[in-house]
């Protein structure tokens, strides 16, 4: 089976949060559009990522509102950036192990898209079905293919 790029899988962004605006702002868009990751712009510059998870963290650890707290206060700022051209193998491989829940797709300065734990599975359910047999997977070792 070809390997396939994971702009085939990627999510399209539609939706970015400002690094200024409050987490209560930020946790409305996710609820609001069903995700759970957004990119982070400042003047119109991707400069971090928002988790859900980086919310809930916040909120536990934290006694200030999430109306007071900024979305640049909580996000992620080192970004795993991906090219839209690289395998999904690539991309879920080095996901896996660095245990991170999305990467974001960007060509140059211009944001693509996101290719989350969710899409890896869209594309392991993709091909699995392709190949239901396994036929030429390499065996796992440990519980993970190395």
């Amino acid at each position: 089976m070809q390997a396939q790029s994971i702009d085939r899988f990627m999510t399209s962004v539609l939706v970015v949060v400002d690094a200024r605006a409050s987490l209560e702002e930020a946790a409305r868009l996710m609820r609001g559009h069903e995700i759970r990751h957004l990119p982070v712009l400042h003047g119109g510059e991707l400069v971090g990522i928002l988790s859900q998870r980086d919310i809930y963290l916040v909120e536990t650890l934290s006694d200030a509102r999430a109306s007071e707290i900024r979305v640049e206060e909580a996000m992620t700022s080192e970004l795993f950036l991906v090219d839209p051209e690289e395998s999904v193998y690539s991309v879920a491989s080095r996901m896996a192990a660095r245990r991170i829940g999305s990467a974001v797709v960007a060509r140059g300065a211009q944001l693509l898209g996101l290719f989350t734990a969710t899409d890896a599975l869209r594309a392991l359910a993709v091909y699995a079905h392709a190949n239901p047999r396994g036929v030429g997977l390499p065996e796992a070792e440990g519980g993970a293919w190395t």
